[in-house]
């Protein structure tokens, strides 16, 4: 039986998820593709988890698509481009943008290569943590593409329209601290998964419908204008207004405590 191309642990409220080609430098072939997707699910429906870190095994975080793997099948390609008519994405889109529906926030760690279709998949988490040396790119530049992974909505929310169009026709490779000067990146550090721990048990420690509707709130509303997103506010809101967990915040802070939350109730 093959070794699963996405691990999934999951420790307490936090779901570790670690892409698992070390060899080919987490490459993404088709079957990663779908492990993301069926990976994502599994941590859609466990409601006890209340945030996610995204990894990669061995010297890189994920150093893109696995053109090897993945032009061997050319029916394959041609299946996986079609888009689900509901979601509007096709497999590519979707083992990426599911990361940033995921109603908890995502945590990507990276290191050692993060190159096109990886650059693609951190982007989709809520926040990235990187070494400094770490090598970031658009690489699909070098190839005469577009990102077409969700990529480019990923850039344009992160980065000026300047850095974004730099980044996808040149292909550059940056560093993790140049990439934190550009936005892509939340933080820099040798090691960057204590940030990542140091915020994940920040985030923990509130209420997980709270932060789900947050999650929520704010990709609902990035583009609304603000009749819109005055709607989406109220509407999740009253929500929060009759969650468990909102209870359980008002009585602990008001004894004092720290309150001891239930699973998340809010986001499917």
């Amino acid at each position: 039986m093959p070794e699963p191309r996405v691990l999934l642990d999951i420790a307490g409220p936090v779901a570790t998820v670690t892409l698992n080609r070390p060899e080919k430098l987490n490459g993404v072939d088709i079957a990663m593709l779908r492990e993301l997707v069926s990976t994502a699910r599994e941590v859609r429906a466990d409601r006890s988890v209340r945030a996610v870190v995204l990894r990669g095994a061995g010297d890189a975080f994920c150093a893109g698509l696995d053109f090897g793997s993945v032009m061997r099948s050319p029916a394959t390609i041609a299946r996986s481009f079609v888009p689900n008519p509901l979601r509007g994405q096709n497999l590519f889109q979707h083992a990426v943008w599911t990361w940033r529906e995921l109603p908890v926030p995502v945590v990507a760690v990276v290191h050692g290569y993060c190159y096109g279709a990886g650059l693609q998949l951190a982007t989709a988490a809520d926040f990235r943590f990187s070494t400094p040396d770490a090598r970031w790119s658009v690489l699909e530049a070098k190839w005469g593409l577009v990102p077409d992974m969700s990529g480019t909505v990923s850039l344009r929310e992160l980065v000026g329209g300047d850095v974004a169009r730099r980044l996808t026709m040149t292909g550059e490779v940056v560093d993790g601290s140049t990439a934190h000067a550009y936005g892509l990146v939340s933080g820099v550090a040798d090691d960057p998964g204590v940030p990542a721990e140091e915020l994940i048990a920040q985030i923990v420690s509130r209420s997980p419908d709270a932060v789900a509707a947050s999650k929520a709130l704010l990709n609902r509303t990035r583009h609304a204008s603000p009749r819109r997103a005055f709607a989406v506010e109220r509407r999740l809101q009253l929500a929060m207004l009759a969650a468990k967990n909102t209870a359980i915040a008002r009585a602990a802070n008001a004894k004092k405590e720290t309150p001891a939350f239930v699973d998340r109730t809010f986001g499917r």
